[in-house]
């Protein structure tokens, strides 16, 4: 299918498939007359990429992980081990980002926040 149709289909811009296929998400043949030609299986692909992208995980893991995971037998499994990878990550996140809170938190209202907090000992 022609990337008019694709664009269409998927509810994305003629621009975000090109990007993506420039930076490996997505492959298209080319026509004779140079327009690009989408399979089929570009649809649900894509759908794959819109749920793994509000699922937290960028482009670029994306097409690192992305076609071996639907290629893969016990994809599940795989997903899982991704999905666990993912959680580690924003747990660690979430306890620096509540550091950064607290230490905000002291210096709201100081006399001048930007001032090296004295050190203990």
């Amino acid at each position: 299918m022609r990337i008019g149709e694709l664009a269409t289909r998927v509810g994305l811009s003629r621009d975000a498939l090109r990007f993506y296929e420039q930076v490996g998400i997505l492959t298209s043949e080319r026509r004779p007359n140079g327009y690009r030609d989408y399979p089929p299986e570009a649809v649900p692909w894509l759908a794959y990429v819109r749920t793994a992208r509000t699922l937290g995980f960028s482009l670029a893991e994306i097409a690192e992980h992305g076609e071996q995971l639907t290629e893969a037998p016990d994809q599940a499994e795989a997903l899982s081990a991704l999905f666990a990878d993912k959680i580690s990550l924003i747990d660690t996140r979430m306890a620096e980002l509540a550091v950064l809170r607290a230490e905000l938190t002291a210096r709201a209202g100081t006399e001048c926040p930007l001032r090296p907090a004295p050190r203990a000992g």
